[in-house]
């Protein structure tokens, strides 16, 4: 027995706005839902992103327990092969900086750059964890 995939996973972002406008404009995730001031969810192929804010999820009213965290996570969106000199060409129009690239020994590519809460954000070929 062992899981199928990953249903959702989360990062967190005090400026919910912020956010949202750059993985739904940046990024291109379709949005789903929110609740002001606490998160923003998007559909992401099957999965689900969430962006919490953290200091409304420490505390819980809820059968949710508290959850949270501090500093910036990250996050890796696969992208197809044909498309990293657009995905370039895109960050470049938006004004975002790309930190670093690597090509990876497989063969796999990945563009680093952050988003406006300071998070990792990596644009990777899924053939990055080929043979691994």
């Amino acid at each position: 027995m062992h899981p199928q995939g990953i249903l959702e996973t989360c990062i967190y972002a005090e400026d919910l706005q912020a956010a949202e406008a750059f993985y739904r404009d940046v990024i291109g995730l379709e949005f789903f839902s929110r609740k002001p001031d606490r998160h923003v969810f998007f559909r992401c192929g099957e999965a689900m992103f969430l962006i919490f804010n953290p200091q409304k999820t420490r505390t819980s009213e809820d059968a949710i327990p508290p959850h949270g965290a501090m500093g910036p996570g990250h996050v890796a969106f696969t992208i197809r092969l044909e498309d990293l000199d657009r995905w370039r060409q895109h960050l470049q129009n938006h004004h975002i900086e790309i930190e670093s690239e690597v090509r990876w020994p497989n063969g796999g590519h990945s563009i680093y750059f952050r988003d406006p809460a300071g998070n990792s954000v990596e644009l990777a070929t899924a053939d990055i964890w080929n043979g691994h």
